[in-house]
This record gives structure tokens, C-alpha cells and sequence, in this order.
């Protein structure tokens, strides 16, 4: 792989999802595909563009997707990971269909106060989990480019998303939530429940991570209505999408950029 010094050849690039309908149609075009079931999850291994990869299903909520994560790095020898899935708008200038790359996560549900700021993770000193600069600009441009093809009407914002084990479905709960968050200097872009528990997870054990949500939702009192067909008919053909270039631009840089 040429994607940088941060790439350890031999390793399987992991590509995690919450949902099964996130990352159907990767699976259906794995080159030497092989299932393995481990932990009470399906994981599919074998190539795509030429890459080792790794496709899992982690499940709805933080518990589920840290579980899975570590499993990823411990058992397939995954030498990063990838988090495709939805979530829903929390600042004004994301709408349903954009999609948000993940600059850093926090878990919006974590409160240990007094005895450590709200938000703040114990014992890491910090509420936000960054995630690969290098990784995240390459999920970067591999969303602009699927956007400016098949998805033009989209647009990109790269920020903060929080998560937590809550599906936000209200407008008085997110102009809560962001009320909170801010006061406390968070200024998040979107909302869901597993990316921060996976960024945590790769932060332990060095590893790279990148994560894109599409919005399905305005997280309001309509965020339940369509969810399961926008995810199966919208979020789906998105991840297939943006995860082909990024496995082309990884394995081929030059061919990526034309």
C-alpha cells in the first residue's frame, strides 16, 4: 500500500460499519472472499482494488463498536480502520445528504463530573479523540470526489461528531444537546452512537482511524420516519461510493488524483 509511512505492509485495512445495509454492496464485490464468524459477528476478509481488507458490522452503540474494534486490531490484524455509516445533523449548515469526515470524536453522554470535567474521558485528560490527519485527507478527498460524480447535489464538512447511547430524535434534545456542548466549547457538526468508542479504541493501540457519516436526519422529532430506506437506498450506494476511491487513491495515488 502507498498510502505513507503510517502503513505497515501486510495489514488488512478494516472497513467498520454499524449497520449490515452500510456496506452490502462492499461485500458483494470482495475479490477471494472469505467469512469468518467470530464473536457473535460476521467478518468478511479478501481484496478490494488490490488491498487487503476487512469488512465488519459492529452493531448500534458504543459498547458494540468498541467491542468490534478491538477485535479488528487484535484478531485480523487490522492496520487501520475506517467507520462508514449515518447520523444525524446537529449545526445548521448540514443537511440531510451531506456528508461529514470526522476531524475528532467525543462522547456527548460521558459525564464524570465533579470529579473530572464533563466530557472528559478519566484518566486520558482530554474529551476529544482526533483521528489520522493523513487517513481522514484521504477519506476527505475520495467523499469530494464521489460527490462531484454520482452526488452532486451533496456537500462535505470535516469536524467534530459526538456520540452517544442515545438515538436523537428530538428538536428540544438536540437544542440541548448543542446548548451543552457548547458552553462547554464543543462546536459539533453531527451526531450518532459508536464513532467516538472507536476512535478511543485506536487511540489505545496507536492505530489509524478515519470515519464519514452521510446525514439521514435532522436528529428532530422526523428522524425516525425514513431512516431504514435512507440508509438502504441512500447511505449504502454513498459508502460504496467513497470507499472505492479511497481504496483507489491508497493503492494508487496517481490514479486517484486524475
Amino acid at each position: 500500500m502507498s498510502a505513507g509511512p503510517w502503513w505497515q505492509a501486510g495489514q488488512r485495512l478494516a472497513i467498520l460499519s454499524a449497520l449490515v445495509d452500510e456496506q452490502r454492496g462492499l461485500i458483494d464485490h470482495l475479490e477471494q472472499p472469505k467469512r469468518i464468524e467470530h464473536a457473535g459477528r460476521i467478518f468478511w476478509l479478501g481484496r478490494l482494488h488490490g488491498l487487503a481488507v476487512v469488512l465488519t458490522v459492529s452493531r448500534i452503540g458504543k459498547v458494540s463498536a468498541a467491542m468490534t474494534a478491538a477485535t479488528l486490531i487484535e484478531r485480523f490484524d487490522a492496520g487501520a480502520i475506517v467507520f462508514t455509516g449515518v447520523a444525524g445533523a446537529l449545526a445548521d449548515q448540514v443537511q440531510v445528504g451531506d456528508v461529514v469526515v470526522a476531524q475528532d470524536f467525543l462522547q456527548h453522554d460521558l459525564d464524570v463530573s465533579p470529579l473530572f470535567p464533563r466530557y472528559e474521558v478519566p484518566a486520558y485528560g482530554r474529551a476529544r479523540f482526533t483521528c489520522h490527519a493523513d487517513l481522514s485527507a484521504a477519506l476527505r478527498q475520495a467523499v469530494q470526489q464521489a460527490l462531484a460524480g454520482e452526488f452532486a447535489q451533496a456537500s462535505v464538512h470535516q469536524g467534530l461528531i459526538v456520540s452517544g447511547d442515545r438515538f436523537v430524535s428530538g428538536a428540544g434534545e438536540v437544542g440541548a444537546l448543542r446548548q451543552r456542548l457548547q458552553q462547554a466549547g464543543h462546536a459539533a457538526l453531527a451526531v450518532e452512537m459508536e464513532g467516538a468508542a472507536v476512535a478511543q479504541v485506536c487511540a489505545d493501540h496507536g492505530l489509524p482511524y478515519a470515519a464519514m457519516r452521510t446525514i439521514s436526519d435532522r436528529a428532530d422529532d422526523s428522524a425516525h420516519r425514513d431512516f431504514a430506506e435512507f440508509v438502504s437506498q441512500v447511505a449504502s450506494r454513498y459508502a460504496q461510493a467513497i470507499v472505492n476511491r479511497l481504496l483507489i487513491g491508497l493503492s494508487d495515488p496517481a490514479r486517484h488524483r486524475r
